[in-house]
């Protein structure tokens, strides 16, 4: 909206050039409620839009899970008749298929939370924390945003629930992608909160690789977390990727006819202290750490440039 300071006469002489130029006044609207949901909004479908335009990040997400589930699992299956007994036996990618869901949606997470550094180094990142909107709705906008594009990532090693023995029961799919899209959440806001002060792109890929690798291996993914060592099984339960890979596995043999030893011995859950946590505390747990990561992040970009 354009108008002059002192009235149309003081434009007319700004204009002509016989005076001072016009005083451009710009009206900026107040930050409310609906506002912070609109920034959400866009920033979720710019993250979508980069997303589908990034073919080759699509493709790289996928690599790494569909080798551990279809080569390392296949081979080892092979190699060893893996619990084989008078009360049948579990498929080594019935076991892992689990974990790689949670694999893939932890790497495209991460990916997602490192578009800010992205946008840091090329001034855009600048350019939305001016804007007259929340920073928190910006961050929130990037959780979110980070959340959709993992799981629908996912989706398509869930696809392959029939390569690793797993049933298509509609019911276990739509709770295995409920269960992944909280997981996303948690990472996203994790790599939000590491991003927050990172200024290169090469940095947050080695904080990444660092803290990604320990996690994954350490959540059960790969391995029962029955039996194992003192020291293990605390690091194990220590770890919050835990308890977003157990209720996935959780849901998927609670489909599988197998008998009590090896479910026992293949799905023991977590336990503390011998009390065995249930599905709902640890789906709690995940989006509690997630909301508090998040609000984490919130306040380094309220804090920061």
């Amino acid at each position: 909206m354009r108008e002059p300071a002192d009235g149309p006469g003081r434009e007319a002489a700004g204009a002509s050039g016989k005076g001072p130029p016009a005083v451009v006044r710009i009206a900026v609207p107040p930050r409310s409620f609906r506002h912070d949901l609109r920034a959400v909004k866009i920033v979720l479908h710019r993250e979508l839009i980069r997303f589908w335009r990034d073919r080759i990040r699509m493709v790289l997400g996928l690599v790494q899970p569909v080798l551990w589930l279809l080569v390392m699992g296949t081979g080892l299956a092979n190699l060893m008749d893996v619990g084989a007994g008078p009360g049948g036996r579990v498929d080594l990618r019935t076991f892992i298929f689990p974990g790689v869901l949670a694999m893939s949606v932890m790497m495209t997470a991460m990916f997602s939370a490192g578009s800010i550094v992205w946008d840091r180094e090329f001034g855009f990142l600048r350019e939305m924390l001016v804007a007259p909107v929340s920073r928190g709705a910006i961050v929130a906008g990037k959780c979110f945003s980070g959340a959709l594009v993992a799981t629908l990532q996912g989706v398509v090693i869930l696809l392959m629930a029939g390569l690793a023995g797993v049933p298509y029961d509609p019911v276990l799919l739509l709770q295995l992608l409920g269960m992944m899209f909280l997981g996303a959440f948690a990472l996203t806001a994790f790599g939000v909160m590491l991003a927050a002060r990172i200024t290169s792109m090469q940095a947050f890929f080695g904080v990444m690789q660092m803290v990604l690798m320990p996690m994954l291996f350490l959540s059960g993914a790969l391995y029962p977390l029955g039996g194992l060592p003192t020291w293990l099984g605390v690091l194990t339960r220590l770890n919050p990727l835990t308890y977003a890979v157990d209720p996935l596995r959780q849901a998927v043999f609670a489909r599988l006819d197998i008998a009590p030893e090896l479910e026992r011995t293949f799905n023991p859950g977590v336990s503390w202290n011998g009390w065995i946590v249930p599905v709902w505390l640890e789906l709690l747990l995940v989006v509690g750490l997630g909301l508090a990561l998040m609000g984490v992040a919130i306040l380094q970009f309220r804090r920061g440039d």
